[in-house]
C-alpha cells in the first residue's frame, strides 16, 4: 500500500456522531492534539436517525449513573447550544395502561426518588388533563420533568465546529480500514498514529474492531406534519421496557416525541438480525398502530417522512467505554444502543477523565469492555470442565 505520510496525534477519534464529536471535543478541550475521522458527514448515522431523548433510565445502577450524570451535563451545555438544537425540557411521561404498569410507575418513582432525580405519579385524571389525546382508560403515569429533547444531528455539527476551533483536524468522506496498535489507515491510504485511539463507530464499530460483543439493531421511526399541541411530553408506554429488555425477538412499542415545529416524531422498533437499511412495511404498520392504541388521533394525523437506522447494542445493554484487551492504544466508545444521544456527555468525561489520569464522576468501571472477557473466560472454563 502507498500511504501518505502519517500524520501524529495525541488521539484520534474514529466516529463523527453525537459520540464520537463529544469525545473527540473533550480531549481537544483537554489539549490533546485530536483528530476526528468520519466516513460521511459529522451527525449522520445513527444520530440522524435517532429521536434525541435525554432520558434517566434505571434498568441498572450502571445504566442508570450513566444517563443521570450525561443529562446533568446536556443541561449545563443546553445554554450554549444553537437554537436550531431545539433543546428542550420537556420531561418524559411514563404511561401505565394498567395497574400493574402503575405498580411499575410506583417502583421507578421510588428509585428516582432516592437518587435526587424528581418525578412525579399521575393519577389517570392528571394524566388526560398533561396529555388529552392519551385514549381513556389509562391506569395513570410517571412524569419526570428533567428528561430533555434535542435535535441530535444539529448538536453533533455544532460540536464539531468548537472542535475546529481546537485547531483539531476533522477528517471527512474518509473511511477507516485499520484501527489498531497506534495506527490508523483509510481509504485513501492516509496514515495517522498516535498513542490513543478511540473506536465511536457506534453500529459498525465491530467492522474495525473484530470481536468486540456490537450488534446491529434496527429501528424505525415516523415523523408528521405539523400539529402544534397535539402533544406536550415524551410519551412513553411503561410495556416499553419489556420490549427494550428483548435481544431476540422483533418488538414495537409506543413512542412518541412532540418537536418544537409542531411536528410528531413517533417510535419505536426494534430489529435483530435484519441489516436491510430498507424501511420494512410489515414493523412500520405495527409501530403506528401502537401508537394509535395510546393515541387514536394520531392515526388522522398526516406522516411525510419514515426511516430505519441501526443502534448499537451490547448483550448487557450498557455500552463499551475504555481500553480494549490486548491493544493498549485502542479504546471503545460504542454499544450505547437506543441511549447514544442521552449518554454521550457523559461517555466523553469518562473517556478524558481515563486519558488524563482523573477520578471521574462516576465509575469507569461497569463500561469496560474487559467485562466480557472474563465472562468469555469463565464460560471457557465451565465448558472444559463439562467436557
Amino acid at each position: 500500500m502507498n500511504c501518505a505520510a502519517p500524520g501524529f496525534y495525541d488521539v484520534v477519534v474514529a466516529g463523527g456522531g453525537i459520540v464520537g464529536a463529544t469525545c473527540a471535543l473533550a480531549c481537544a478541550q483537554s489539549g490533546l492534539r485530536t483528530a476526528l475521522v468520519e466516513r460521511e458527514f459529522p451527525g449522520c448515522g445513527a444520530t440522524a436517525a435517532g429521536m434525541g431523548h435525554i432520558v434517566v433510565m434505571d434498568d441498572s445502577e450502571a445504566q442508570f449513573a450513566l444517563t443521570r450524570r450525561s443529562q446533568q451535563l446536556w443541561h449545563g451545555m443546553s445554554a450554549s447550544l444553537p437554537t436550531s438544537a431545539e433543546f428542550e425540557a420537556r420531561g418524559t411521561i411514563w404511561v401505565a395502561a394498567d395497574e400493574e404498569e402503575m405498580a411499575e410507575a410506583a417502583r421507578k418513582h421510588a428509585f428516582l426518588q432516592d437518587r435526587g432525580v424528581p418525578s412525579e405519579l399521575l393519577s389517570a385524571r392528571e394524566l388526560a388533563m398533561h396529555e388529552p389525546n392519551l385514549r381513556h382508560g389509562l391506569a395513570g403515569g410517571l412524569l419526570v420533568p428533567e428528561d430533555a429533547v434535542v435535535f441530535p444531528p444539529v448538536v453533533a455539527r455544532h460540536l464539531v465546529g468548537q472542535l475546529r476551533s481546537y485547531d483539531a483536524d476533522v477528517i471527512q468522506s474518509r473511511a477507516v480500514l485499520h484501527l489498531k496498535d497506534g495506527e490508523v489507515i483509510l481509504d485513501d491510504g492516509t496514515q495517522l498514529r498516535a498513542p490513543r485511539l478511540v473506536n465511536a463507530m457506534g453500529a459498525d464499530a465491530a467492522a474495525c474492531t473484530p470481536g468486540i460483543p456490537v450488534r446491529k439493531r434496527k429501528g424505525h421511526l415516523a415523523i408528521t406534519d405539523r400539529y402544534l399541541g397535539f402533544a406536550h411530553h415524551q410519551l412513553v408506554e411503561l410495556g416499553y421496557l419489556k420490549s427494550a429488555h428483548s435481544t431476540t425477538t422483533d418488538s414495537v412499542a409506543f413512542n412518541v416525541q412532540p418537536r418544537q415545529t409542531g411536528q410528531i416524531l413517533i417510535g419505536s422498533s426494534r430489529q435483530y438480525g435484519n441489516e436491510d437499511s430498507a424501511v420494512n412495511q410489515e414493523i412500520l404498520s405495527a409501530m403506528l398502530n401502537r401508537a394509535e392504541h395510546y393515541m387514536p388521533a394520531i392515526g388522522s394525523l398526516s406522516v411525510i417522512r419514515v426511516w430505519a437506522g441501526f443502534r448499537a447494542a451490547t448483550p448487557d445493554k450498557l455500552p463499551l467505554i475504555g481500553p480494549v484487551p490486548g491493544d493498549s492504544t485502542l479504546w471503545l466508545a460504542t454499544g450505547h444502543e437506543g441511549l447514544g444521544i442521552t449518554t454521550a456527555l457523559a461517555t466523553a468525561e469518562l473517556l478524558i477523565a481515563a486519558f488524563t489520569q482523573k477520578t471521574p464522576s462516576i465509575p469507569l468501571e461497569p463500561y469496560l469492555p474487559a467485562r466480557f472477557e472474563s465472562q468469555s473466560s469463565i464460560e471457557t472454563e465451565l465448558h472444559q470442565e463439562i467436557s
